[in-house]
């Protein structure tokens, strides 16, 4: 009988950074040890497998936020491979915690239907592995629990033993190593001495966005989208900036995520400039720099204008450039 498997792949981060002194939590290079290296030096984790095997892949090495197109696709077909394999139970990322919520969302669109259920748990550290007190080898001990567990699903982030679902997951701190909430919606569950205590139900991979079909375009590529921020005195100069920069580009402006102020509002400048965007069809998302809370609605948007509900304005970017490269797919086949 093939026994089951807990794949580790890693992608660098602090988790599996380096520093000259142990007493360095800031100083340090990201990406320095290799995946196999950081689970050859957590304690306890043959009695945390129970009985499973432990197999690992570099996917990358590199700080998360130089994270890009070409490392999702990586993980992402390394999913698709690694769960054909029905002996694997679960798939843990290393990750670096900068763009984990990005990296995250992408994977919860992208995986629909796949693995039957299967979770993927992305894992990170605040602290890089020649700390003192270095939190990355509890936090991968608790991945991999979380990723034997009969009730996890979809893609999943877990971080100082709170386990977060991918649509909500942020980085909330910068220097603490219990750096990530899920605003509103609150944690899904907590790692506690080897079990994982649920208080909500995780959910799977996301079925209905229809990027999801995406897993099947070859090639790849990513449209470009960019993100404004509302503030005062913004006006509309870096709007009216990227669409004349865009013109003749070898890589086009698509789309524009604004970061706007409270409910998703922007001044009235920038308001003019955005819907002369969407007029020569940039695609136009409207989410919210408030840390809590999504754009609520009550009167319908312009054309080329959306929302997306609840989503920060740096997972609303990864949406919206699935919707775009799909649309473009479908346009393509005709």
């Amino acid at each position: 009988m093939t026994s089951r498997k807990v794949v580790v792949l890693g992608t660098g981060g602090t988790i599996a950074g380096r520093a000259n002194s142990g007493s360095d939590n800031v100083g340090y290079k990201a990406g320095e040890v290799s995946v196999a290296d950081l689970l050859a030096a957590v304690p306890g984790m043959s009695d945390r497998l129970r009985g499973c095997e432990l197999v690992s892949e570099q996917i990358a090495q590199i700080d998360s936020k130089d994270m890009e197109w070409s490392v999702w696709r990586a993980l992402q077909q390394a999913c698709l491979k690694h769960f054909a394999d029905q002996s694997v139970a679960g798939i843990v990322i290393t990750h670096g915690t900068d763009t984990l919520e990005e990296t995250a969302y992408f994977l919860h669109l992208c995986l629909a239907s796949v693995g039957q259920g299967k979770p993927v748990v992305l894992t990170c550290a605040m602290r890089p592995s020649t700390a003192l007190t270095p939190d990355g080898p509890q936090n991968i001990l608790d991945a991999v629990t979380v990723a034997l567990d009969s009730r996890s699903t979809g893609v999943l982030a877990v971080c100082a033993g709170a386990v977060h679902g991918a649509q909500h997951v942020q980085k909330a701190h910068t220097y603490r190593v219990d750096a990530f909430d899920s605003g509103d919606a609150g944690p899904l569950a907590w790692v506690e001495e080897g079990s994982v205590r649920w208080c909500q139900s995780p959910l799977p991979a996301e079925e209905n966005s229809g990027s999801a079909m995406a897993v099947h375009i070859e090639p790849w590529q990513a449209p470009r989208v960019e993100i404004v921020m509302n503030y005062a005195g913004a006006g509309d100069s870096l709007v009216n900036a990227l669409c004349s920069m865009s013109t003749g580009a070898m890589s086009p402006l698509k789309g524009i995520v604004v970061a706007g102020t409270g409910n998703g509002t922007v001044n009235a400048a920038m308001q003019v400039s955005l819907e002369s965007a969407a007029s020569s069809g940039i695609q136009i998302a409207l989410a919210s720099r408030c840390a809590k809370g999504g754009v609520v609605r009550a009167s319908p948007l312009p054309d080329g204008f959306r929302t997306y509900a609840g989503l920060s304005a740096v997972k609303a970017r990864v949406r919206l450039m699935l919707e775009l490269m799909m649309s473009a797919t479908d346009i393509k086949d005709r």
